[in-house]
This record gives structure tokens, sequence and C-alpha cells, in this order.
């Protein structure tokens, strides 16, 4: 990125400069974020006139799913209550929302699951398409949530697994030895969330530098930026913005 006094008498080209937020130090630096579910952007004030100060997001509760839950739905719960026989210590829930089947497992418990749903000929869930995380700040003591998306290519379905951990004790078992295409995507969660996968081969960041400090994608995390050159003008981060500072 560049601002416009960072121009030489170059003919108008751009000279590359070391943006602003991208030493390790500056996330600290910048103000805190919005309480969780309520307003935007760290809008504190009355300067804000798009009205997004004063939102205000309802959580739906997320509760067990009354039996039968319809499709194939209940063949996949039944197939892996049969073939794993610790199924009842295993899945915390199950929950059928928005034409999904999600099966809640204790954190402890996610790759022994991972390798039933894979291996199990009534299962043969063979892909692991993501692994993405979500940071429930407010809603959930272990706010922590790592999404697991299954695709069963023999039998034309898919199933949801999530499993969910705190900030103070963020490990979960790494599933890449049961399905390798999850290694990237883990050390993605790690990187953005701050999730720990105990086993992974290569547990590093990838997005940000190695020296980063803090997890961007945490709801508590600083709201910041890098100001951007567009057409002449100079845009400046979110946090710099009006009242949002």
């Amino acid at each position: 990125m560049t601002a416009p006094n960072d121009r030489k008498n170059d003919g108008g080209v751009p000279v590359p400069v070391t943006p602003a937020g991208a030493t390790s130090g500056a996330p600290a630096e910048l103000p805190p974020s919005s309480p969780a579910g309520q307003g935007m952007f760290g809008m504190q004030g009355s300067g804000d006139v798009s009205g997004y100060g004063g939102l205000v997001r309802r959580r739906t509760p997320i509760e067990e799913a009354p039996r039968p839950y319809g499709g194939y739905f209940d063949e996949v719960r039944d197939a892996l209550e049969e073939a794993y026989p610790h199924f009842a210590d295993a899945i915390e829930k199950v929950v059928v929302d928005r034409g999904e089947l999600t099966l809640h497992v204790r954190p402890e418990r996610i790759a022994e699951v991972c390798q039933v749903m894979r291996d199990d000929l009534a299962l043969r869930f063979e892909l692991c398409s993501s692994v993405s995380g979500v940071d429930y700040l407010g809603a959930d003591e272990r706010r922590l949530h790592v999404v697991y998306l299954l695709t069963s290519m023999t039998y034309r379905r898919r199933v949801r697994l999530e499993a969910a951990v705190s900030v103070e004790d963020p490990h979960l078992p790494s599933v890449t030895a049961v399905y390798p295409t999850a290694d990237w995507q883990e050390r993605e969660a790690y990187d953005m969330f701050g999730v720990v996968f105990d086993g992974h081969p290569n547990l590093t960041r990838i997005l940000m530098p190695d020296d980063w400090e803090g997890h961007p994608q945490r709801k508590d995390y600083p709201l910041g930026g890098v100001p951007v050159e567009y057409k002449g003008a100079e845009i400046p981060p979110p946090d710099r913005r009006r009242s949002y500072q």
C-alpha cells in the first residue's frame, strides 16, 4: 500500500511502504471492539448516522432436536451410534437447523468421531471439505467453536460436526491423519482464532506473519486496518474514520 506523500518524482509510480498496523505490537494500540451482539465497528458516541450503533443482534438458543429428524438424518445418527461405542459420551447434542444436521462433539473425541464417520460402511463420509472457526463471544463459555463439514460421496450426504473449546484451553486433536485436506484449514483456524490442533504436522500461521500477536477473527480483537489509496484519495482504516475512533 502507498500513501500520497510516499510518492517520489518518478512519474507517479507508487513506492511500496510498510503499511500501518503490520508490526506485531500494533493491534494492542487500537481501540477495543464493541460488546458482542451490540453495535458495529466499535462505534462510540452519537456520530454514527447509519443506525448500526444501536443494532442488537438476537441469538437463537441451540437446542437438541427431537426425533424423528427427517430425511437421512436419523439414518446417520443411528449408524454412528451403532458403529461407535462411545457415542453417548462423545456426542453432546444433535441439532437440526436450516436443513442441516449438526453433531456437537466433545473436543477430545473429535478425531475418533471423524475416523468412524469416514470408515464405517454405513456412513462413508470420505471428504472433509471445510474446517472453520466461530467465536461466540458473550454467548458461550466455550466460545471458540470449530466446524467440520463432511461429505459422503458414496451416499450423497452431508453432515456438520462442531466442537467447542475455551480461550483458556483452546486445544483440539488434529484430524489431519483422518482427513489430509484439513491440514491448511486447521492452520487457518489456528491463525485466525487461536485454536491449537494437537498432533498437527506443522501448526504454524498461514495468513498472518509468524510474529503477529493475537488472532484477528476473535470478536474481542481490536478493530484495525491499513490505509488504502484509491484514485488519488487515501481511505483510512475503519478505526480511524469519523467517530469510530
